[in-house]
């Protein structure tokens, strides 16, 4: 794949757009994310958890290019992602990446680099500019599980409607998605 190349403003940082998608959804849930070019993976993580509405209580793991990436120490072969940055990978021809969050529900998410290009005046980053849909409840089961408790949300009569439901809380939505609430959400998780 080519370099991407970016211009950088007197004084300024390269910004990297990225949307990223949980696998699987239909119809899609997905973030779109403007991060600094100079954020590490580890800072994307935090991103991620913040815009999709995750709690941060698992596993994680980047892969881009056939490496895979974690936080230090906590798995085996992963190079540390606090060493490498968007700019880096994007440099590097990476222009789409897995995370893949808690290994049990297995929320695998595809990462594609839109654009890199020299940070706007004024504009704070890191930001969520855009999303769809709600994200799945955490400890759901991944998807196959989060498709079921729709299925209950919507199904009057669906087997073990009552005991789902109180998990779930009827009042969840899986279109409702607050811009600004992700948004603010990045921005105070994402140092």
């Amino acid at each position: 794949m080519a370099e991407t190349r970016y211009a950088r403003k007197a004084g300024g940082e390269a910004v990297v757009t990225l949307k990223v998608t949980l696998q699987g959804s239909k119809p899609p849930i997905w973030r779109r994310l403007v991060m600094p070019a100079s954020a590490s993976l580890g800072r994307l993580h935090t991103a991620i958890q913040a815009a999709m509405g995750w709690q941060n209580s698992h596993l994680h793991a980047f892969d881009a290019g056939g490496r895979t990436y974690g936080a230090r120490g906590m798995l085996d072969d992963a190079s540390d992602e606090s060493r490498v940055t968007l700019g880096a990978l994007a440099r590097a021809g990476h222009k789409r990446l897995t995370y893949t969050y808690d290994f049990g529900d297995s929320w695998d998410h595809l990462i594609v680099v839109e654009k890199v290009e020299a940070a706007a005046d004024g504009r704070p980053i890191p930001a969520c500019i855009a999303g769809k849909r709600a994200c799945p409840p955490e400890d759901c089961g991944g998807l196959w599980g989060y498709y079921e408790l729709l299925d209950a949300l919507a199904d009057p009569d669906y087997p073990d409607r009552d005991e789902r439901l109180e998990w779930l809380g009827e009042d969840f939505d899986p279109e409702a998605f607050d811009l600004a609430r992700a948004d603010k959400a990045v921005k105070a998780g994402v140092r």
